[in-house]
C-alpha cells in the first residue's frame, strides 16, 4: 500500500479509537458534522487552489492517485483526523477540568 494512503487511513482509525478510549462522542453530534462540512468548504478553496495551481505537488509514488478536484483523497483523511482529534482533546480536557 502507498505510504501516504496507509498513514491517512491509520490516522482516521486512530482518531475513532482515541475518541472511544477517551469517551468523547463527538461523532454522534450533528453540530460536529456541520462543522466538518464548513471545514471541507474551506479545504476545497485553499487546498484546491494550492494543488490546482501546482504550488503543492504530490509524488504519485506515495498515494493512490484518487483526487476530488485537484486534492488527493488522502488530504481529506488527514484533515478529518486533525480537526476531529483537536475537538476530541478539547472536549476531553474540558471535562477533566471540571
Amino acid at each position: 500500500m502507498k505510504e501516504y494512503t496507509f498513514l491517512g487511513i491509520l490516522a482516521v482509525i486512530l482518531t475513532f479509537i482515541i475518541g472511544k478510549i477517551l469517551r468523547v462522542d463527538v461523532f454522534k453530534r450533528k453540530i460536529f458534522w456541520f462543522f466538518i462540512l464548513i471545514i471541507l468548504f474551506f479545504k476545497f478553496l485553499v487546498n484546491g487552489y494550492l494543488t490546482g495551481a501546482g504550488i503543492v505537488r504530490y509524488n504519485s509514488e506515495f498515494f493512490i492517485g484518487y483526487r476530488l478536484g485537484s486534492i488527493p483523497l488522502e488530504d481529506f483523511l488527514f484533515g478529518f483526523s486533525m480537526v476531529s482529534l483537536t475537538i476530541i482533546f478539547w472536549e476531553y480536557f474540558k471535562k477533566a477540568g471540571k
